[in-house]
């Protein structure tokens, strides 16, 4: 499974991305706007950090201006996939932009039946909000597997976001499930190497370290 930042901040971004196992990012309007910076200043000082697939998202909402948008954010940089939402409009600019080799991620999916829709227009990525939906009481883990079931029985070849991951167990789960892409915020990912064994284990492993050498030392 692909692990992506959702983030924005080029610290975060340069502190992950030197562990060499970050594979792409995603960001939104929101996660831009809080940079300081214009969205396209943004997105290509991010290509220049992480090398993959980064998201950006359009802000319209009918689809002539989507696509417009569209070709707009993939000038940006050849990493750039052109993010737009599960709506009519956005289904319609999908079908467009990949029917002219834009590669795009479709976002705001809350089912399985909505994931169809934007295999069928040909989105190189789908983002189910999983988390979102766990916080209604809903099974975000569920969707995905349904998801991952549907593109398998179909052979599409759209990707499975798992978006909007709240925890580490977020990121087990939808792993299990078969996501083919889990985005997460820059703690949750330094969550991920956490664990009280790890750090009890190398706590005594060192102290034998330094024990050993210091009868050495004596002897």
């Amino acid at each position: 499974m692909k692990i992506f930042l959702d983030t924005a901040n080029l610290d975060e971004l340069r502190a992950a991305a030197a562990l060499g196992i970050v594979d792409g990012v995603t960001t939104n309007p929101s996660l831009i706007a809080k940079e300081g910076r214009s969205n396209v200043e943004q997105i290509r000082a991010i290509c220049e950090i992480v090398d993959g697939d980064i998201s950006a998202e359009v802000v319209s909402t009918e689809a002539e201006e989507m696509i417009r948008e569209g070709h707009e954010l993939a000038a940006i940089h050849p990493n750039v996939v052109v993010k737009c939402p599960l709506i009519p409009e956005g289904i319609k600019a999908t079908k467009a932009l990949s029917s002219q080799g834009i590669r795009v991620n479709v976002t705001l999916c809350f089912s399985a039946a909505q994931a169809l829709l934007a295999a069928k227009a040909g989105a190189y990525i789908v983002s189910p909000f999983m988390g979102r939906l766990d916080d209604i009481a809903s099974e975000g883990t569920e969707l995905i597997r349904e998801i991952v079931t549907i593109y398998e029985n179909y052979d599409f070849p759209t990707q499975v976001l798992a978006a909007s991951i709240r925890g580490p167990m977020h990121v087990k789960d939808v792993a299990l499930a078969g996501s083919h892409i889990a985005t997460m915020p820059a703690k949750i990912f330094h969550q991920l190497f956490k664990h009280p064994l790890t750090d009890i284990g190398l706590e005594q492993f060192l102290a034998d370290y330094r024990k050993t050498l210091a009868e050495v030392a004596v002897g």
